[in-house]
C-alpha cells in the first residue's frame, strides 16, 4: 500500500471513533471557554499581558489535544489491531507516518479554529485592554496557538507508541504539564525555558523574556515532537504488533 491510501486508512479510523472527535471537540470547547473566562476577569493588573490573557485557555485545552494524539495511537495496541493494520500496510514506517500525518492535520485545524474562537471570546471581556494588540501580534499568536496545540499532539503521540499505552502517556504527560513543568521552573531558572510546553508557549506571550522568542520556542517544542516520533517509529518497527 502506497502513503495515499494508507493516510485515507489512517483518517477514517480518526473520523470514525467518537473518542477521539470528543477529544478534538474538547479542545476547542475547553480553550474557548477558559479563555472566555479569563478575558472577563479583573484587567486592572498593570502587568497583565492581554495576548496570553486572550489565549491562556490553552493551558487546560492542551490536555484534550495530547488525549487525542496519545488515544489515536494508542488504539492499535488494543485487541491486535495493530497486527490488522500492518498486514494491509506492512511497511511500518509509512504506517507511523500516515498516522502521524491523520493526526497533525486535524490538530492543526482545530487549534487554529480554536486559538482564533478563544481570542475573540476573549477580547469580548478584556476591552480596552486589549486594544493595543497589533493585527500581527495576534495573528502570529493564533498561528503560533494552532501550531502548538498540534506539537503536542504529535509529542503525545510518539510517546504513546514508545510506551504502547495510552494511559501511561497521560499519566506522564498530564502531571508533567501540569505540575512537575510549574515546579522545575521555580527551580531551574531558564533550563525550564526549554521543555516543550514552556518554550512553545512563548508565542501566546504579547512581550517575552528568556533566551527564546516566540518562532525560537516552537522549533524547541517541534524538536521534541520529532524527537518523541522518532521513538515511537524505532518502537514500531522494532517491537512484535
Amino acid at each position: 500500500m502506497t502513503f495515499a491510501p494508507a493516510l485515507h486508512a489512517e483518517w477514517i479510523k480518526i473520523r470514525t471513533l467518537r473518542s477521539l472527535c470528543g477529544a478534538l471537540l474538547a479542545v476547542f470547547v475547553a480553550t474557548t471557554a477558559f479563555s472566555a473566562l479569563a478575558g472577563a476577569s479583573d484587567t486592572s493588573d498593570p502587568g497583565l499581558d492581554p495576548l496570553f490573557t486572550a489565549l491562556s485557555g490553552v493551558i487546560p485545552g492542551q490536555i484534550a489535544a495530547i488525549s487525542f494524539g496519545a488515544m489515536a495511537v494508542a488504539s492499535e495496541f488494543h485487541g491486535g489491531a495493530l497486527r490488522v493494520t500492518l498486514a494491509a500496510t506492512p511497511r511500518r514506517g509509512r504506517w507511523f507516518a500516515a498516522k502521524a500525518t491523520a493526526i497533525a492535520v486535524p490538530s492543526l485545524v482545530v487549534g487554529l479554529a480554536t486559538a482564533l474562537a478563544a481570542l475573540l471570546a476573549a477580547r469580548a471581556g478584556l476591552g480596552g485592554a486589549a486594544d493595543g494588540l497589533t493585527a500581527d501580534e495576534q495573528t502570529r499568536a493564533v498561528v503560533g496557538c494552532g501550531v502548538y496545540l498540534m506539537l503536542m499532539s504529535l509529542f503525545a503521540a510518539g510517546l504513546a507508541a514508545l510506551l504502547r499505552s495510552g494511559v501511561g502517556t497521560l499519566s506522564l504527560l498530564i502531571p508533567f504539564i501540569l505540575v512537575v513543568s510549574f515546579v522545575i521552573g521555580d527551580k531551574t531558572g531558564t533550563a525550564a525555558d526549554f521543555l516543550p510546553d514552556k518554550a512553545g508557549q512563548v508565542v501566546l506571550y504579547e512581550t517575552h523574556d528568556g533566551p527564546l522568542g516566540p518562532w525560537t520556542g516552537l522549533a524547541v517544542t517541534a524538536l521534541w515532537s520529532a524527537l518523541a516520533l522518532l521513538a515511537g517509529g524505532w518502537s514500531v518497527r522494532r517491537r512484535d504488533a
